[in-house]
C-alpha cells in the first residue's frame, strides 16, 4: 500500500459468499494457456494476457524449493500464487481458474512444498476471516500447480488481513510427507494425515485461540522438530512452541519476552549450525509495528542469543552490542520481518526491517551468525527501468516498504529476493537490484478508458498506484504513475467524448486529489483548488462531452456520502450541486455537452441535467433500488442511449435519455458493462459485460445490441471477482480490457 495508513487501502472489501461445505475434496480441471480456435458450442475463443504494469501489490511470501534448482513460488494477499519459471525468467499464475463465487480463495494465506516430493505444492487460501466471508480451502497439487484438488475447510483464513506477511502457516511434517500442519488465525492449530485431504484440530496444542487474535503466525521445521509461533501472547507468556513427536507440544524454554519479542513474525533454520533464527515485533504487521528484535536458538543446547542488528528507537537497552546504531532517534520505530538463511554458507543470514518509515526499510546481512551485520540498502543500486512506476514520482526509487517476504536461493548464495508492498526485488550480486516480477500482476483496478484515438490504447486507474498511460500493452508504462501530483488510489477517471484529449482524474494525492490533462493523459495539471470534502472523500468524477464542465462526487472510504460539486473552469472554482444524489457516479452524455446523468441506487431513480450539471431532476423511477452493485453507462456516439447494469436485477436500457427504461431479457445479472468497436457490418458498438446469461458468471460479448451473448473467457481464465469495470477497444473489434481485484488488467482478443 503506497498511501498512508489513514487512507483507504487498495484492498476492496467485497461482499462475501456463503460459507463452503466442510472437508469435501473437489477436483479442478487442468489449466490451459488459451483456447486455440472457436469452440464446438459456437462460443468465441479468446487469448487472455495481462496488460503489463509489473507487480503492483503486496508480495507476502516467497519460497524456494530446497532440492530443485530454479523452482520457487510466491504468494500474494489478494492476487493468488505464482510459480517461477527459471528458464523464461518469469512467473506463471496458478490460480486464474478461481471463479466468481470463489473469489475469496485468491488470497493465499500460506504455501508449502514437500522437500522429498518436488512436484507437490500446497496452498492455504482465504482472503478474509470476517463473518460475511466464505471459509478457507486447501489446494493440493501433484504437478507444481498445473492442476489442483481442493479441500474446503470449516474455518476462515485471512490472507488480506493484519499478519498476512508473517511466516508460512502451512507445513509438510519433516518426519512424514503425508502429514501436514495448518496454523489458523482464530481456530488454533490443525493437522492432516492424508496429504491435506482431511483436516482436524491438532490435540494438545497449548495456546488458546481467540475470535479476534492472530493465532499461529508461523510453522517451520528444524530437523525433525516442528516449531509454531503464536501471535496472541501479551509479551510475557510463551509465544513459540514445538513438537518433536508430532503429538505433544511444549513451550520452548528460555524464549525471549517483552514488547520487542511479543509476536514471532518469521523463522528460518540453519542446518549447519542447527540454529533457528526468529524475527519479532510488537505487532504482526505489515502496519502498526514500532519495535522488534531478532533472536536465535541453538537447538542442540537450548541456548538463546539476541542478534538484533539495530534496535528500534536508537535506544540500546543492554544485550549484545552490534555494529550499527539506528541513527533515527526516537522516531526510528519499526519491527523485524523476513528472515532467510544461506543453505551453502554457514552463519550467513538475512533479515528485514518492516514498517520503518523514518529511515526506510532495509535488509541486514550477517556472515558470522549475527555477531555483526551489514545493511544492504546503502550500497544498493536499484534499476526500475522495467517498472518505472516504482519511482513514485521521485528521481530515485526507494528500497521498499512492507518487507516481510525474504528468500535466499539455496543453490546461489547471491540470489536474494525480497517482497514489498508493490513489487519483488531480486539481486545476483547483493548490490544491483531490479524487480524480479515478469508475469506477476496484482493490481486492484478501478478505472479503465480506451481512447478512440491517440498514442495510448488504454488509460487505467488502480488502488495504490493511481493512473497510468499505456502506450504499449506489453510493457510497463514508460512514464510510470501520473504525476503532478502523484496520485494513490484512483477513484475517478473520465474523458470528454467529443474532445478525447481532455481527461480528468480523481483519487488520493499528495498535493491535491484531482487533476486534468489536455494531451490524453500524458501530462497532468492539478486542480487549482478543490472542495474541502475532497481531501477526505475523493470520489468519482465526470466531464461533459466537450470538456467544459467537471462534476465531482464525494464518498468517504467508510461509505459516507457527500454533496457533489461542479466546476466550469478546470477546477479553479467549485459550486455545490444540491440536486445531485449524494455519492452517485456522474455520467456524461457523449453527444450533448449540456446533458449529464446520475443513478440514485438508494431510490431507484435516474436523474438528468440539461443545464451542464447545474441542476438535476428525476426522470425514470422504479428502477432497481438498493442493488449492491450497479453501473450506468452511456453508449458512445449516441445521444440519450443509456445502459444500467445491476447485480440482482439484470440489464436495463433507455434510448430517451433516461425517461423510460426497458429490461433486457438476455441476461439475469449484469455486474459491469462497456462498449468497443462494432463488428464488421454492424451499426452498433460491441457490448462487453461481466454477468450471467445462464448459471455461470462470466465475460460476454454481444454484437447485436444485447439480443444474444457469447462467452469469451473460459473456466481457466476467471480471476475471481471481476465486477469493477470493463471496456472494449474503440479501434479494435473484439479486444476487451477487464479490471480485476488482484490480477491486474486482463485483455482479451479473439484467436
Amino acid at each position: 500500500m503506497h498511501a498512508s495508513a489513514s487512507r483507504p487501502s487498495r484492498r476492496a472489501v467485497l461482499a462475501g459468499t456463503a460459507a463452503a461445505a466442510a472437508l469435501t475434496a473437489v477436483p479442478v480441471a487442468p489449466r490451459r494457456a488459451h483456447a486455440a480456435d472457436d469452440r464446438a458450442d459456437g462460443t468465441t475463443a479468446y487469448r487472455w494476457r495481462n496488460v503489463v504494469i509489473g507487480g503492483t501489490g503486496f508480495i507476502t511470501g516467497v519460497l524456494f524449493h530446497p532440492r530443485v534448482r530454479g523452482l520457487a513460488y510466491a504468494r500474494t494477499d489478494i492476487g493468488g500464487a505464482y510459480r517461477w519459471d527459471d528458464r523464461a525468467a518469469r512467473w506463471t499464475p496458478l490460480l486464474d481458474h478461481i471463479g466468481w463465487d470463489d473469489w475469496n480463495l485468491l488470497g493465499v494465506e500460506a504455501m508449502a512444498v514437500d522437500p522429498a516430493h518436488p512436484d507437490r505444492l500446497y496452498l492455504a487460501c482465504g482472503t478474509y476471516s470476517q463473518a460475511w466471508s466464505a471459509n478457507g480451502a486447501i489446494l493440493r497439487s501433484e504437478d507444481r500447480g498445473r492442476t489442483w484438488r481442493r479441500t474446503d475447510l470449516t474455518v476462515k483464513l485471512g490472507a488480506n488481513e493484519d499478519g498476512r506477511g508473517t511466516g508460512e502457516r502451512l507445513l509438510v511434517d519433516p518426519r512424514d510427507s503425508d502429514t501436514l500442519w495448518l496454523g489458523t488465525r482464530h481456530d488454533g492449530l490443525w493437522r492432516s494425515s492424508d496429504r491435506g485431504a482431511g483436516w482436524a484440530p491438532a490435540p494438545g496444542f497449548p495456546a488458546t485461540a481467540t475470535a479476534t487474535g492472530q493465532g499461529v503466525t508461523l510453522l517451520v521445521a528444524a530437523g525433525r522438530t516442528v516449531y509454531a509461533g503464536w501471535g496472541d501472547a501479551d509479551g510475557s507468556a510463551p509465544n513459540l512452541f514445538r513438537t518433536t513427536d508430532g503429538t505433544t507440544w511444549h513451550a520452548v524454554p528460555g524464549q525471549p519476552s517483552g514488547t520487542a519479542a511479543k509476536v514471532p513474525v518469521r523463522a528460518a533454520y540453519e542446518a549447519h549450525s542447527r540454529e533457528l533464527y526468529v524475527t519479532y515485533a510488537d505487532a504482526p504487521g505489515p502496519n502498526g509495528q514500532s519495535t522488534g528484535s531478532v533472536h536465535k536458538l541453538r537447538t542442540t543446547s537450548g541456548r538463546w542469543s539476541e542478534v538484533t542488528p539495530v534496535r528500534p528507537g536508537g535506544t540500546p537497552d543492554g544485550g549484545t552490542a552490534h555494529a550499527f546504531s539506528s541513527g533515527g532517534g526516537s522516531t526510528d520505530s519499526f519491527g523485524y520481518g523476513g528472515v532467510a538463511v544461506d543453505a551453502r554458507r554457514p552463519g550467513t543470514v538475512v533479515v528485514s526491517t518492516n514498517n520503518r518509515w523514518a529511515a526506510v526499510d532495509t535488509l541486514f546481512r550477517t556472515t558470522d551468525g549475527g555477531r555483526s551485520w551489514t545493511s544492504l540498502k546503502e550500497s544498493a543500486v536499484l534499476d526500475v527501468s522495467e517498472t518505472p512506476y516504482l519511482r513514485w514520482g521521485e528521481e530515485q526509487p526507494k528500497f521498499g516498504w512492507w518487507i516481510q517476504a525474504v528468500a535466499l536461493d539455496p543453490f546461489d548464495s547471491k540470489h536474494l529476493v525480497y517482497g514489498t508492498g508493490a513489487t519483488l526485488y531480486g539481486t545476483r550480486d547483493l548490490r544491483h537490484w531490479a524487480p524480479q516480477i515478469r508475469g506477476l500482476e496484482e493490481t486492484s483496478v478501478t478505472q479503465l478508458i480506451s481512447p478512440p484515438r491517440g498514442r495510448a490504447h488504454l488509460l487505467s486507474g488502480s488502488r495504490d498506484i493511481g493512473v497510468m498511460y499505456h502506450e504499449r500493452l506489453t510493457a510497463s508504462p514508460a512514464r510510470g504513475m501520473a504525476t503532478n501530483p502523484v496520485s494513490g488510489s484512483a477513484t475517478g477517471l473520465a474523458q470528454a467524448a467529443r474532445r478525447p484529449a481532455y481527461v480528468v482524474r480523481a483519487g488520493w494525492g499528495g498535493h491535491g486529489n484531482g487533476a486534468y490533462s489536455r494531451d490524453g493523459g500524458i501530462t497532468w495539471t492539478p486542480f487549482a483548488s478543490q472542495p474541502g470534502i475532497a481531501e477526505d472523500a475523493p470520489g468519482p468524477i465526470a466531464t461533459n462531452a466537450d470538456g467544459s464542465v467537471l462534476l465531482w462526487s464525494f464518498v468517504h472510504w467508510d461509505g459516507t456520502k457527500h454533496p457533489a460539486h461542479r466546476s466550469a473552469d478546470n477546477g479553479t472554482t467549485w459550486t455545490e450541486v444540491p440536486s445531485f444524489p449524494k455519492g452517485a457516479t456522474p455520467v456524461a452524455d457523449p453527444v450533448d455537452p449540456t446533458v449529464l446523468y446520475a443513478y440514485d441506487t438508494d431510490t431507484g431513480t435516474l436523474l438528468a441535467s440539461t443545464d451542464s450539471g447545474r441542476s438535476f431532476t428525476a426522470r425514470a423511477t422504479g428502477l432497481p433500488a438498493g442493488d449492491s452493485q450497479f453501473k450506468l453507462v452511456a453508449a458512445p456516439g449516441r445521444r440519450g442511449d443509456l445502459w444500467l447494469s445491476t447485480k440482482w436485477n439484470g440489464l436495463h436500457r433507455s434510448t430517451d435519455g433516461g425517461t423510460t427504461f426497458t429490461k433486457v431479457d438476455s441476461c439475469w445479472a449484469s455486474h459491469t458493462l462497456g462498449f468497443g468497436k462494432a463488428a464488421d457490418g454492424a451499426d452498433y458498438p460491441a457490448i462487453y459485460q461481466v454477468g450471467s446469461t445462464e448459471a455461470v458468471t462470466a465475460v460476454y460479448r454481444s454484437d447485436d445490441e444485447a439480443r444474444t451473448w457469447t462467452r469469451i473467457n473460459d473456466d481457466q481464465h476467471q480471476w475471481g471477482w471481476t465486477g469493477e469495470t470493463i471496456t472494449g477497444d474503440p479501434r479494435v473489434h473484439g479486444r476487451v480490457y477487464l479490471a480485476t481485484n488482484g490480477r491486474g488488467i486482463q485483455y482479451g482478443e479473439p484467436t
